[in-house]
């Protein structure tokens, strides 16, 4: 059992534990289990990493980001600049299909929209534009899965992929699918963990949406 203080501390140990943050840079608030973390940070790719950092702690029920990007002179780029290194790495990224997706940049934030057949085209897209520099945010909410296929026996390909998940307790994940959604439920170790099953109904053949209400399990402790 964890209480908020030796929750506070098991975060702040693990994000001293990454080689590139500097926690220092980042304070960090528990109540209830759900962590907070506010302060400024260089590059988007830094606060992705304190981001994951924090969900891998166990007892962590919840996580809000307060956290600002700020560059300086020697990091900023020109949104033009940005669009650019974008089109790059989207054309040389076998993951991310030509011709599907378009984006905007404004302010050092891109703005994504189109159709994928697949939900890992829409994560691989996002991850890499997310860890280019001058890129304060990835706005992906126009951005949308349509499969072209029929689902056929999606539950089972999701609970067998689960299966193959090393640091997933498969057997407390409930999945039920209704047409091209997939509802997960049950109880999971830790919010990592959570996504890490999210992810996976999402690389199922015709799921369009994944209704995550899985549960993280955090034992507070009583008087």
């Amino acid at each position: 059992m964890k209480t908020d203080a030796t929750l506070k501390k098991d975060v702040l140990e693990e994000l001293k534990w990454q080689p590139d943050i500097d926690q220092t840079q980042i304070g960090v608030i528990v109540e209830d289990g759900i962590v907070t973390l506010t302060g400024t940070l260089d590059s988007f790719a830094k606060k992705l990493a304190a981001e994951k950092a924090v969900k891998k702690v166990a007892g962590v029920r919840g996580l809000a980001m307060d956290v600002q990007v700020l560059f300086g002179d020697a990091l900023k780029r020109t949104d033009p600049e940005i669009a650019r290194a974008a089109a790059d790495a989207l054309k040389w990224n076998a993951t991310v299909p030509e011709g599907q997706m378009a984006f905007k940049v404004e302010d050092g934030h891109v703005y994504l929209s189109g159709k994928f057949e697949w939900g890992y085209q829409k994560y691989a897209a996002i991850n890499v534009l997310r860890h280019l520099q001058g890129v304060r945010e990835v706005h992906a909410e126009d951005l949308v899965v349509e499969p072209k296929i029929r689902v056929v026996d999606v539950r089972h390909k999701i609970e067998k992929a689960l299966g193959r998940l090393a640091d997933v307790d498969a057997t407390s994940v409930e999945v039920d699918v209704h047409g091209d959604t997939v509802f997960l439920k049950g109880s999971v170790r830790s919010v990592i963990e959570k996504e890490a099953v999210e992810h996976a109904a999402f690389r199922a053949p015709g799921v369009r949406k994944v209704i995550n209400e899985l549960k993280v399990r955090y034992y507070p402790v009583t008087a």
